[in-house]
């Protein structure tokens, strides 16, 4: 269905939307992994509901366009899916008449959407010159991430689509992945996959020698010890509530902190706890990472920015990806791999005892949710929510709940200006409006090679005014680039 949708500079107009398949068969150094029907496990079925995931990347002006750009995008996309074949599946969900339902992933080869669209009038400035972030990117991401988890329509939606949107002097490729089945560093892993094959061009067609982690598919990391698939406590698919919150109330920023900047950060917080006796390296082996620097620097800031009474309650949780970390845990694998950790105290705690101790709860509350990589804690965690699942959606863990919080995914290591599609490596990145709300941030490495590090951030408006005027937490921040005027 072709369209148009306005916002930022200009309008995004759809200029055709088409179902690709995958390149079959698999390549054979994937043969083992070939699969029909996927499990879902605890980690991927407490997000059933939510939002699918929305990333993107703006690159350069490409040396061809229009539909010559569109299909050969296409075409390579389509080879990234032969090894990701799963994701051209659609989730079943099947009632058993006994009060249950069980959702699974079943590998029919359906396709994935790809979307060819023209943003005439929207220029990379418009995107990347200002901390706040215009309305027009919303729409380079293909449809509503809230709309596609309607539990009416679960098995005709499609589990991937990217929309290839050309601009006045750049391309945003966004991709949209539903959060039942991967979480953030797969989505990444895909775009690495499509990028490679597509620089390297069409006729190198051996996918399988690739330098990006070719995916693992199957779910058997951690050793099933719960049903199998799981039976969830509902009768139908919709009678699990998805609560509603309001997305017009938040305003999006986006922040770059330097190299220096995160390194002087991460030297005061640790030399914070050195001069209060306090160390993380003696309780967890460990000193305080740049990212728990940054995210505490954030985390006061904001509760300055929100006014809140010093006896308020607060709370930071982190997304902790679980390869690499969890014994057993491949670097490739496909689905869901997260932990959840959450960091609390009070509002005038987190000002009165300095950036170090904040970042201190960061890190036991990262190395908590994860048991220091204790494989039990993962397991036990995994049996307790197939007797008694628990869903999970960004209102749980950020302020759209109706608390003082800050929720933080995506971390800063997934390689996302490695995506050079043959004419350039990125010059930002953006997420669609899934999953955002008051108190969300996303966190990505740095435009420039050496340690900067990108906080995208969704807070109330009044809230950002005061934030983007807090010279305190300002000063770590580097200001975008004002383009010039002709």
């Amino acid at each position: 269905m072709d369209g148009s949708a306005t916002g930022g500079g200009g309008g995004v107009r759809v200029v055709s939307r088409r179902m690709l398949l995958p390149l079959t068969p698999p390549p054979p150094a994937l043969k083992e992994e070939e699969v029909d029907l996927i499990h879902l496990t605890p980690l991927d079925l407490r997000l059933v509901r939510t939002d699918y995931i929305q990333k993107g990347i703006l690159l350069p002006t490409p040396p061809i366009s229009g539909n010559t750009l569109a299909d050969a995008l296409g075409s390579s996309f389509a080879r990234a899916l032969r090894l990701f074949y799963p994701f051209a599946g659609r989730l079943a969900a099947d009632e058993r008449g006994d009060g249950t339902v069980t959702v699974s992933l079943r590998c029919t080869g359906e396709g994935a959407e790809f979307v060819h669209a023209t943003a005439p009038g929207v220029a990379a400035a418009d995107i990347t010159s200002s901390v706040y972030t215009p309305p027009v990117v919303s729409e380079l991401h293909s449809f509503d991430p809230a709309l596609a988890v309607s539990a009416a329509v679960i098995e005709a939606i499609p589990l991937l689509s990217a929309q290839v949107t050309e601009l006045d002097d750049g391309v945003f490729i966004g991709v949209t992945l539903s959060h039942a089945v991967a979480d953030g560093t797969t989505l990444w892993h895909f775009l690495n996959t499509w990028s490679e094959i597509h620089r390297r061009g069409e006729g190198d067609v051996d996918d399988g020698e690739l330098s990006t982690l070719p995916p693992v598919l199957r779910r058997r990391w951690i050793g099933d010890t719960w049903p199998v698939p799981i039976p969830l406590p509902f009768s139908k698919l919709e009678h699990i509530a998805r609560p509603e919150f309001d997305r017009t109330s938040i305003q999006e920023c986006f922040l770059t902190f330097s190299a220096a900047s995160v390194k002087n950060l991460t030297a005061r917080a640790n030399g914070e706890l050195l001069a209060g006796g306090t160390s993380t390296t003696a309780t967890t082996g460990a000193a305080i990472s740049p990212l728990q620097a940054v995210m505490a620097h954030l985390w006061r800031a904001v509760c300055r920015a929100r006014r809140l009474p010093p006896e308020q309650g607060t709370s930071y949780s982190v997304v902790v990806d679980c390869r690499g970390r969890v014994g057993g845990m491949p670097a490739g694998y496909v689905g869901n791999a997260v932990a959840f950790g959450k960091a609390e105290a009070t509002a005038g705690e987190v000002e009165e005892k300095g950036l170090g101790w904040a970042a201190c709860l960061l890190h036991r509350a990262e190395a908590a949710s994860v048991g220091e990589g204790n494989n039990n804690v993962m397991r036990e965690s995994m049996e307790r929510w197939a007797q008694r699942p628990e869903f999970v959606f960004m209102t749980s863990l950020s302020s759209a709940g109706g608390t003082a919080a800050l929720a933080t995914g995506s971390p800063p290591w997934l390689d996302v200006f490695g995506n050079d599609f043959g004419w350039g490596r990125p010059v930002t990145v953006r997420s669609g409006k899934g999953n955002k709300a008051d108190g969300k941030a996303a966190v990505y490495e740095g435009p420039e090679p050496g340690g900067d590090v990108s906080v995208e951030l969704c807070v109330a408006p009044d809230v950002m005014e005061r934030l983007v005027a807090d010279e305190e937490f300002m000063d770590a921040v580097s200001l975008p680039t004002k383009p010039r005027k002709g």
